[in-house]
């Protein structure tokens, strides 16, 4: 009695310990960082790519470890069950429930759980091809399994697909770029910017560009002398030429051609036919996103376009280097005009330039305002006042304080914004 007695025991901590096999499993593979597997398999890992494998019927491979957990804790329960019904009678039954209970709860089910969650890639990888194994064995059984739970869930209205919620959709990645943290001073732009690049193709180019009226354009009537002079003296590379009206562009003039016709200039030391040195203008409707334009440069290999309404207006222009800082933030160099547009004042509010843009403000100082209906901070002013409004009136937007300033005629060119006052903590 004592010898099958020990036996029994021996069965059951075994029996215990699969169950702890197979839940730690579960955590595991279902826990272990997507994009990293990803990139182990992209290296060679063989394990990561069984991994991934087995992600790829997560119904089938959830239904193999339920199965075989389930398997291996009814028979530990009943043999518990039958040892302690022998020893104690009717009473082993209460006794079993409540060891067992305990047993499984804590061996089985919290520890290595726990540990699978705080280990889950390298535990994906380890128990991986016995898994493989175990999916392979109950696969017949889990497939009917399948079927049943289909149909029963048909009953209910409930209809499933295999392959539901397998991709990581867009709002995943920006809730992992959100959980991105660290302490190094960069980690706030590194998030930016991956932000940005998932954004790129939801923002139009009508909301980046340079308008017309801050656009340094030449008039190709222009004496030809004072025309390169006023290149030379420009911070600008690319230069837009100009016909009869400044909406009517006919060439971009680049510096460097310039610069080179001057220095290869006639012996009778005559300005060159900048008409000539013109590229063809390349025009693009402002509803074009970044992610096509950004592309359309590329495959042009071009770095300057002008912007278009529906009507065929001239809205403005375009630059790699503004797509570019959408990503990055702000490119500066020796030669760029320097304007902040943004000043902090000690009471914690910003005096901000009307054409500051909504989507700068917001990557900066971490604000969410809404920039689906105006790109500047003056056109969200207007958007939500509906009127133009006079100097030093008052607007309580999203939570956000906004005072007007200064103001050219009806341009809003200053706004005091003061973002919401943040509660205090408990305690």
């Amino acid at each position: 009695m004592e010898f099958s007695l020990v036996i029994s025991l021996g069965v059951i901590a075994i029996l215990l310990v699969l169950s702890a096999f197979f839940s730690g499993s579960e955590t595991a593979l279902t826990a272990a960082s997507r994009p990293l597997i990803h990139e182990l398999e992209r290296k060679g890992n063989r394990r990561a790519g069984l991994v991934n494998m087995l992600r790829q019927d997560k119904e089938r491979l959830i239904g193999a470890i339920l199965l075989g957990n389930n398997l291996v804790n009814i028979l530990a329960s009943v043999l518990a069950t039958s040892i302690l019904i022998g020893l104690f009678g009717e009473a082993g039954v209460i006794y079993a429930t409540v060891a067992m209970t305990l047993l499984v709860v804590i061996f089985a089910e919290v520890l290595p759980k726990t540990y699978a969650i705080q280990n889950a890639t390298r535990m994906s990888l380890a128990v991986a091809p016995l898994v493989r194994r175990i999916v392979i064995v109950l696969s017949p059984v889990v497939v009917i399994l399948q079927m049943f739970v289909r149909i029963v869930l048909r009953l209910f209205g409930i209809d499933i697909s295999a392959d539901q919620g397998m991709t990581m959709t867009a709002e995943e990645l920006h809730g992992a770029i959100a959980l991105h943290t660290g302490e190094g001073p960069g980690i706030g732009h590194e998030r930016a910017m991956l932000h940005s690049i998932l954004e790129l193709a939801d923002v139009e180019v009508g909301e980046i560009m340079v308008h017309r009226k801050d656009v340094v354009m030449l008039d190709a009537d222009e004496n030809p002398e004072a025309l390169v002079e006023r290149v030379v003296k420009s911070p600008y590379t690319r230069l837009p030429l100009w016909r009869d009206k400044p909406e009517n562009i006919i060439g971009v003039l680049h510096a460097k051609a310039v610069l080179q016709a001057v220095h290869d200039r006639a012996p009778d030391g005559a300005a060159p036919n900048l008409l000539r040195l013109a590229a063809k203008p390349w025009f693009i409707p402002e509803s074009t996103s970044l992610l096509h334009q950004l592309q359309a440069f590329r495959q042009r290999r071009e770095h300057f376009a002008l912007v278009v309404d529906e009507y065929g207006a001239l809205m403005g222009i375009v630059t790699l280097e503004d797509i570019l800082e959408e990503i990055v933030g702000d490119i500066a160099d020796e030669h760029d005009v320097t304007a902040p547009g943004v000043q902090i004042e000690r009471d914690g509010s910003a005096i901000v330039e009307g054409t500051f843009t909504i989507r700068d403000l917001n990557r900066r100082f971490d604000w969410r305002l809404p920039d689906e209906d105006a790109a500047t901070i003056a056109g969200l002013l207007l958007h939500e006042a509906r009127e133009i409004p006079t100097v030093g009136q008052v607007f309580v937007f999203h939570d956000f304080r906004f005072e007007v300033l200064h103001r050219t005629r009806n341009q809003i060119t200053s706004i005091r914004v003061t973002p919401p006052r943040e509660e205090p903590g408990p305690g």
